[in-house]
């Protein structure tokens, strides 16, 4: 009986399909606003994905299902847009005539846009679809197939599935709104990493920059990295020896196989990374950063994450992977200055009492006359150990006869110096009888003081002052020797040193041709006055690809073949010099275009032949003469680069001569 009145009171409502989800603001305006989430709704480009939103929607809503009276028995299945049936209860019983019934009613549905209602031989199918909020298009059906049912009742069965359609069509909506308002927590929690993330690399990059001392640097990375990763495992694989106590800083093994990744990204210069697998399931990530200056690389951060990488983390860790190598450059430079200045500040109090000249050839003539004034002898020479011969070089001496002569390392006084590390004083060389000098024997002296040249606590030399009386020097005369060789020692090596300097500026240490400035300089020198010259520029034809097929050792090897080749192929007054990465320059002093096409493709042809792997050059020539009302290295060089250009569009492996329209 109850059930009764309730069934009567139910069917004095009527389903409008038609009505508007949710209902519209009026046009007159109205105080009340719409929650700003009612404005959000889907669309015909959604309907694809709304699947699962739909079974997830279809769950909540079923618990809550309208019920029918005893006699009816109902089952519900939920379709998408396509028409296919997403969800169905087990109570209904589908025969293949009524799955075609339904798929026929379900299109009609979706095109229509309004409820309907099909008899069968149980009961009858109610159809009803769901809606957009402001648009009203179908997204879903819900279906109900109900028992015992006739055509006269069919109004009371459309208002309950319409009423059921409502329900889950607000089931659908508070879970796209609780998806949207999730999504936009996660786009502001995302928000809030990044900000993090730039405040923190912002904090990064100033701690580096104040930086200035190598194990500051290194221990300000390790800090930083355990800040924004507490749980990651850090080391440092440095690709050149740095005494640390750090047991997480390891020499980069470069020929390792299990730090291929490491090894991989140092050659390469770019971040590598990988997500993996343990044994218990749980993920985590290898990466390998490498730390490049503007100088090079200096070795690899390489961490392990307990968890997979963001694409944001990926760039945060390689942003501070560049300004850790920086940092850690401009820390290098730093010492490397600081060593250098104190050094030559040392160098140059010595240069002032010695010498005011830094070429090694006059610092020895120069030592050799204060020797000689001070301690009044007749006779002074100054050796100096030749690495290559193996042989003490007479570098400087007032005794002509022996000047520029070679001796082995343990003859004379010159190897009794340098087995003993000590200085020596002789009263009479005739009565001492145990070595054999060719320079007391040639200036028939008898009276002897030497003392060795100390160069970084090796003998790099020695020092020997002769007269012909006996017992000529006194033992201050030994004593002040001594000190004095430490400075000309020092003076040498300070001259050496600049030498060094010099020849390391003028060359490519590399291939040992000269820098390209060097080139620029002479070719300058030579237009101011010879009458013409020619230039070739030679370029290795694909070189990339050397490198990248055997690696940028192979390809340093390629370049010092060809650069040995250009060398022995040119005259000595011509001048060869590394332009530019692959690019070789060679200019020839007075020769035309025809010498130097000839020296091209003798350069050519004998690459080709003589390197190993094989690989080929091309070549641009370009002339100049007095006769050119325009004469510069700009172009020249231009000229030559045009050529060898055309030379590599024509196929490479050619020489090509560059017209200058001037000439």
């Amino acid at each position: 009986m109850a059930e009764q009145s309730r069934t009567d009171v139910t069917m004095t409502f009527r389903a409008n399909s038609d009505l508007p989800l949710p209902l519209r603001i009026e046009e007159e305006g109205q105080a009340e606003q719409k929650n700003w989430l009612e404005q959000l709704d889907i669309n015909d480009f959604d309907f694809p994905y709304l699947d699962s939103l739909l079974l997830a929607s279809y769950s909540d809503w079923l618990p809550q299902q309208p019920s029918f009276p005893d006699s009816h028995q109902a089952g519900w299945f939920l379709a998408n847009y396509l028409g296919e049936i997403l969800i169905s209860q087990p109570l209904i019983q589908v025969d293949i005539s009524d799955q075609h019934i339904i798929s026929n009613n379900l299109r009609e549905v979706l095109e229509q846009k309004g409820t309907l209602s099909v008899k069968d031989q149980m009961g009858a199918y109610v159809l009803s679809p769901v809606k957009t909020r402001h648009h009203h298009e179908v997204f879903a059906v819900l279906g109900c197939h109900i028992n015992n049912v006739n055509e006269s009742q069919f109004p009371f069965a459309e208002m309950i599935v319409n009423t059921a359609a409502q329900h889950l069509l607000a089931c659908f909506y508070k879970r796209f709104e609780a998806l949207f308002v999730e999504d936009l927590l996660n786009a502001q929690n995302q928000a809030k990493r990044e900000e993090q993330r730039r405040a923190m690399l912002f904090q990064v990059i100033q701690r580096l920059s104040d930086k200035i001392d190598v194990d500051s640097v290194l221990k300000e990375v390790f800090e930083r990295i355990a800040g924004m990763y507490p749980d990651a495992k850090v080391e440092l694989l440095m690709s050149q020896d740095h005494p640390s106590r750090d047991p997480r800083i390891r020499t980069l093994q470069l020929q390792g196989e299990q730090d291929g990744m490491c090894v991989r990204a140092f050659m390469d210069g770019v971040m590598l990374w990988e997500d993996k697998r343990k044994e218990d399931g749980s993920s985590y990530a290898e990466i390998a950063v490498p730390l490049i200056g503007k100088q090079g690389a200096y070795g690899v951060l390489h961490l392990f994450l307990s968890d997979e990488i963001e694409e944001a983390d990926l760039q945060l860790i390689g942003i501070l992977g560049d300004t850790a190598g920086t940092a850690f450059e401009n820390a290098k430079l730093y010492e490397q200055s600081n060593l250098l200045i104190s050094e030559l500040r040392l160098i140059n109090e010595l240069v002032k009492r010695l010498n005011q000249s830094l070429r090694l050839k006059e610092v020895f003539k120069f030592a050799t006359e204060e020797l000689l004034s001070i301690f009044k002898a007749e006779y002074c020479c100054i050796s100096q150990l030749d690495k290559e011969s193996d042989c003490f070089e007479i570098m400087s001496s007032n005794f002509p006869r022996i000047f520029k002569e070679f001796f082995p390392k343990d003859y004379g006084f010159n190897g009794l110096v340098y087995s003993t590390r000590e200085p020596i004083i002789l009263s009479d060389y005739q009565a001492y009888g145990k070595i054999s000098s060719k320079f007391m024997e040639e200036t028939k002296s008898r009276s002897l003081i030497a003392a060795p040249i100390i160069v970084r606590g090796e003998v790099n030399g020695a020092i020997m002052l002769a007269h012909r009386e006996e017992r000529f020097f006194s033992y201050d005369n030994y004593k002040l020797l001594q000190i004095l060789s430490q400075h000309i020692g020092l003076a040498i090596a300070n001259a050496s040193l600049h030498a060094e300097v010099r020849r390391m500026a003028n060359r490519d240490m590399l291939t040992e041709l000269y820098a390209r400035h060097y080139l620029d300089e002479s070719v300058q020198k030579h237009q101011r006055k010879d009458e013409g010259g020619s230039l070739i520029i030679v370029d290795i034809d694909q070189f990339k690809g050397i490198n990248d097929t055997y690696g940028h050792q192979i390809g340093d090897k390629i370049l010092r073949e060809v650069s040995s080749i250009v060398r022995s192929a040119i005259r000595k007054t011509d001048i060869a010099a590394r332009w530019g990465g692959e690019e070789l320059a060679i200019y020839l002093p007075g020769a035309d275009v025809e010498s130097g096409y000839q020296i091209a493709e003798t350069i050519r042809l004998r690459v080709a032949s003589e390197t190993d792997p094989k690989v080929t050059v091309s070549c641009g020539i370009a002339e100049w003469t007095r006769d050119s009302e325009k004469i510069s290295v700009e172009s020249l060089f231009y000229y030559a680069d045009m050529a060898l250009y055309k030379a590599k569009n024509n196929g490479r492996n050619q020489t090509h001569i560059g017209l200058n329209p001037e000439l």
